[in-house]
């Protein structure tokens, strides 16, 4: 069952393909192309100049060179920094990308996209807004339209004022009851939470009241399986060509 109006395939590569390459980096948007994906997702939030960037992370240290906060830091600063050598030395250099070369890329390897909005704290009305202005102006009229997701209501409802044609989806944790209320309250498609919380009562409610659900982060076969079971639409994966045997 899917539903909204694009139609992601069942397996979405993980912050590109992150047990292959450095995540969030166009090195593993180009290694999740490379694994057979056909879409993917990363994470969008902004510098101190307001530009959006792929980055998870509020603080640079785990997956860059740098030390402290993403949003103290201007794209400048940022587009300095080394992401990919963490990961190992073949990716040395590897940048911070913009969402700008995110969009080049995904445009020249023919990927569609789940965009999650992951705001700093305090700035995600600013992050739904910028990222949902630039989208509706600039996604690649070549790639199916991109889907929104996001933790954050707010982001999702300043993003919905800027692009309102763009399909979200909110995603929920820590079994979270108020999943159909949040839901309508951003004009979502679908509901996106960690697979361990997808039970069968889960996946019944969900479909019931009309949403498309969607597990993150899938990395067995097996698990995969057993969500497709359920009536779960699309897993997130950091191993897309391996998960997608399922």
């Amino acid at each position: 069952m899917t539903i909204g109006s694009v139609q992601p395939p069942r397996v979405i590569g993980h912050r590109g393909a992150a047990r292959l390459a450095p995540e969030n980096t166009l090195a593993g948007l180009r290694k999740a192309k490379a694994e057979g994906a056909t879409w993917v997702e990363f994470d969008i939030k902004l510098s101190a100049d307001d530009v959006p960037i792929v980055m998870h992370d509020d603080t640079l240290e785990r997956t860059t060179n740098g030390s402290g906060p993403v949003r103290m830091r201007t794209l400048a600063e940022l587009t300095r920094l080394d992401a990919g050598s963490w990961w190992g030395p073949a990716f040395a250099g590897e940048p911070i990308p913009t969402l700008d070369a995110a969009l080049d890329t995904l445009a020249a390897l023919g990927l569609g996209a789940n965009v999650e909005l992951k705001p700093c704290p305090g700035c995600e009305a600013e992050t739904g807004r910028v990222v949902g202005a630039r989208l509706a102006r600039a996604w690649p009229a070549s790639l199916p339209p991109p889907l929104l997701s996001s933790f954050s209501p707010e982001a999702l409802e300043a993003a919905r004022l800027q692009a309102p044609a763009l399909d979200r989806a909110v995603l929920v944790n820590d079994r979270c009851a108020e999943w159909e209320a949040l839901a309508a309250r951003v004009g979502a498609v679908a509901v996106h939470t960690w697979w361990g919380f997808i039970t069968a009562e889960l996946a019944r409610d969900v479909l019931a009241a009309g949403y498309a659900l969607r597990a993150y982060t899938v990395n067995d076969v097996a698990e995969a399986r057993r969500l497709f079971a359920l009536g779960v639409a699309g897993v997130f994966s950091d191993v897309p060509g391996w998960v997608g045997t399922a």
